[in-house]
């Protein structure tokens, strides 16, 4: 496939001149390429990923240094060693790496696929349901042609997405949801200089900084086989409650003239999904908000105790990633307009509480244990009183015969996870008498 921005553009962004006989040729002979270029699914990955990549190329994407990877991987190797103390598990780091954007886009994109493809093929769907049925039979092999359109036109504008989010993220685990190989910690130096500056931070503690919540990320979803599935679960119930606006599709597709290539180019597909207002949508969505709002909070958390006295900017560090992660960048907000999703922990703060407040009450052990299953997690209610959840008189010993194998529980194993193992790497003990 020709490598296209989004909009069926020449290469470099800018559409043809319908004045220039060569460029309208090439432009064509691209569009005829993509049409006819076979789909396996409701978004054309291909070219989301090409659009991905020319826009990076376009606004800079520099490479990873000798000295940038070396730094990154001592960064990760500290932060391992300041979280020892501060969580209840080893490390859960099996490759320390440091990418570029575009490999960010490239290790992530078989998670986006999973939690996009779903709400794409509502969309491309809903297309299909423009053409009168009267005229179905007409178009016969051209109706395939709509499909594919639908998922070019997803495909391209998602790319765009993922190429502003790849220029924004910092790490991995950035944005909540484990995208990247499981036990792989990833940071970003470009996007992590860029942020130091903008913090007016030295560049070297704010990339420890993000190192210990990358790092805290890989302990909590590799010594917790369920929670990978759990939160990717969330994202996807609550994906399969979104409708589609049908009538803002058909408003963008009637402002497409054939014969203006240029008309392409305004065709804008934000803002076509909304939640149904149903018991079942709410429900889901709350169930999103609470998984996001308790991975952020206990990062937030431990990372914060492992860095209060060895990090001259923690309380400003932690502070301005608090506000980052709640309030979401631009890029996330027009993905999250896009695709009808918005990965940001609403609730991060009380979340943070509670996870204090188990610590307090129960130490780090028993903080850490409320993540041996989905069902002892904290409700939505508890929120509102930390304190109270967290001085529940529940006996945590009551966890060594708990059927972990029982519907919810441990659905998913981590790769490189051991079998039978109690969440830290050890034996589970035989508890049978």
């Amino acid at each position: 496939m020709p490598d296209i921005p989004f909009g069926f553009a020449l290469p470099g962004g800018q559409p043809p001149d319908p004045n220039d006989p060569a460029q309208m040729q090439q432009f064509m002979s691209q569009l005829q390429h993509l049409l006819s270029a076979p789909g396996s699914g409701p978004v054309n990955w291909d070219l989301a990923r090409q659009v991905a990549a020319s826009q990076l190329a376009a606004a800079g994407d520099p490479a990873v240094s000798p000295y940038e990877r070396n730094a990154v991987e001592e960064a990760l190797r500290l932060a391992d060693l300041w979280l020892e103390p501060a969580s209840a598990w080893p490390s859960g780091i099996q490759s320390p790496v440091a990418w570029n954007r575009n490999e960010w886009i490239f290790k992530t994109l078989d998670v986006w696929r999973k939690l996009c493809d779903p709400v794409a093929s509502r969309m491309v769907g809903a297309m299909g349901d423009l053409v009168p049925p009267e005229a179905r039979d007409q178009l016969g092999p051209m109706q395939s042609m709509v499909a594919t359109l639908g998922g070019a036109l997803f495909g391209g504008q998602l790319g765009q997405a993922l190429g502003s989010l790849a220029a924004e993220v910092l790490s991995a685990g950035d944005i909540g949801l484990p995208l990247g190989p499981a036990g792989t910690a990833a940071l970003i130096p470009a996007n992590i200089r860029a942020y130091g500056e903008g913090l007016e931070l030295p560049e070297d503690e704010v990339r420890l900084y993000v190192a210990l919540r990358e790092a805290a990320h890989q302990r909590l979803f590799q010594h917790v086989p369920w929670l990978r599935g759990h939160v990717l679960s969330a994202v996807e119930m609550y994906a399969s409650g979104i409708r589609v606006n049908r009538e803002a599709i058909e408003e963008a597709m009637g402002r497409v003239d054939p014969t203006d290539p240029e008309s392409m180019q305004a065709i804008a597909l934000e803002g076509i999904f909304t939640p149904e207002d149903s018991p079942a949508q709410k429900a889901s969505l709350a169930r999103l908000e609470t998984a996001l709002a308790l991975v952020e909070g206990w990062v937030c958390h431990v990372v914060d105790n492992a860095a209060s006295d060895r990090l001259p900017n923690v309380v400003r560090l932690g502070e301005a990633f608090r506000r980052r992660r709640a309030a979401g960048g631009p890029a996330e907000q027009t993905f999250a307009a896009l695709v009808g999703l918005e990965l940001r922990p609403r609730r991060l703060r009380e979340a943070a509480a509670l996870w204090a407040a188990l610590t307090e009450h129960r130490g780090i052990e028993g903080r850490d244990a409320v993540w041996g299953h989905p069902d002892l997690l904290p409700s939505d209610d508890d929120f509102a009183d930390p304190v109270a959840f967290a001085m529940n008189d529940m006996d945590l010993s009551e966890l060594d015969s708990f059927d972990f194998t029982a519907p919810g529980g441990a659905v998913e194993k981590a790769p490189g996870q051991p079998d039978e193992t109690d969440g830290e790497g050890d034996a589970k003990p035989d508890t049978r008498s």
